[in-house]
């Protein structure tokens, strides 16, 4: 039997993008019908992924792709390896793109290799970049975007209490100007050295990206030829993952793998859509979303876990925000006409 589809799963050998891939290999019709398709950093260090599929089905197709979210070429030639292959006949079309990867500061910041703010760059560039990019192959019926989102992107959401990040009366927005954020001129870790300067500009990193689900939802939802694609945005709740990896030792160790782990497990089966989630339950709800809840089109589905009652910014509803971003976001990652399917992308 042909294969259905392909799934792309990015980040693929993080705590959630590992498990994605476990979920999908431990799903029969996903696993034996489907083609997968992982990206990751490094397939050589990929070691989660990896272990992942040492224990695959026989019968699952798959394939490793190195790409540096941190590179828009990179992200170009592995969008451009993945169309080539759709083209070819060697890839079926793209039935879910699976937008994963992440990436957080903490007490420090780092700019990418193309001059923007990581943060900025890996959780909402590389999603334009690879969005657009890779329209031309998606299955234009059942074809779906998912992006995984964080609450960290809504100021008002009470879940940020946790942190005193967004209590500071420096920082009133998260939203300064995409510029100010894409360059890393705010929240620096000069202004404050707590592990909250980085948390904020990973949420507003996270705002950018909810704001350009729904922005891509409108303009797909106007397309003559992919309105039919479903664009979907998912708070996977906070988990034990190596998000955190460059926070200091007591949380990137003690709570992360420690206690997180085991609070996780138990209070996951008492509010399966609570603030804090395992890794696996997060990943059964990111596959659902993809495969088998009904597709919604013309607008972003915004799920919290299994629920639709995800508080959004009220940022992510203005227009002439939205806009800005994404004009910002295509000069950035210098979108030409050509690039995308997209009739309506300027």
């Amino acid at each position: 039997m042909g294969s259905k589809g392909t799934i792309i799963v990015t980040g693929a050998n993080g705590g959630l993008g590992s498990a994605i891939v476990q979920n999908i290999l431990g799903t029969p019709d996903l696993a034996s019908n489907y083609t997968g398709v992982y990206a990751v950093r490094k397939a050589a260090t990929a070691t989660k992924l990896n272990a992942a599929l040492s224990r695959a089905p026989a019968n699952h197709k798959h394939e490793t792709v190195d790409v540096d979210l941190g590179s828009l070429a990179d992200i170009r030639k592995a969008a451009t390896d993945i169309n080539d292959k759709v083209a070819k006949g060697e890839l079926p079309r793209i039935r879910a793109l699976i937008l994963n990867a992440g990436y957080q500061d903490h007490a420090g910041i780092a700019m990418s290799k193309d001059g923007f703010e990581m943060s900025w760059q890996v959780n909402f560039l590389s999603n334009l970049l690879l969005s657009l990019l890779l329209l031309q192959s998606m299955d234009a019926q059942e074809g779906r975007i998912l992006l995984v989102g964080s609450w960290a992107h809504n100021i008002e959401d009470k879940r940020n209490d946790v942190t005193s990040a967004y209590k500071d009366p420096r920082y009133p927005t998260l939203y300064p100007g995409v510029e100010a954020l894409a360059k890393g001129e705010w929240s620096r870790p000069e202004e404050d050295p707590t592990t909250n300067s980085g948390f904020r500009r990973y949420g507003a990193s996270k705002l950018c990206a909810i704001m350009l689900c729904e922005e891509l939802a409108s303009r797909i939802a106007k397309d003559p030829k992919l309105s039919n694609i479903s664009v979907i945005d998912l708070d996977p709740g906070g988990m034990p993952t190596g998000i955190a990896r460059r926070a200091g030792f007591l949380i990137s160790f003690v709570v992360m793998k420690l206690v997180l782990p085991v609070v996780t497990e138990i209070s996951v089966r008492v509010k399966p859509n609570g603030v804090i989630r395992t890794p696996w339950k997060s990943a059964a709800d990111a596959v659902r979303a993809c495969f088998e809840i009904e597709a919604h089109r013309g607008e972003v589905l915004h799920l919290d876990g299994t629920s639709t009652d995800l508080l959004v910014a009220k940022e992510t509803k203005d227009e002439e925000k939205r806009k800005q971003v994404w004009e910002y976001g295509l000069k950035a990652a210098h979108i030409e006409e050509g690039d995308t399917v997209l009739v309506d992308w300027k």
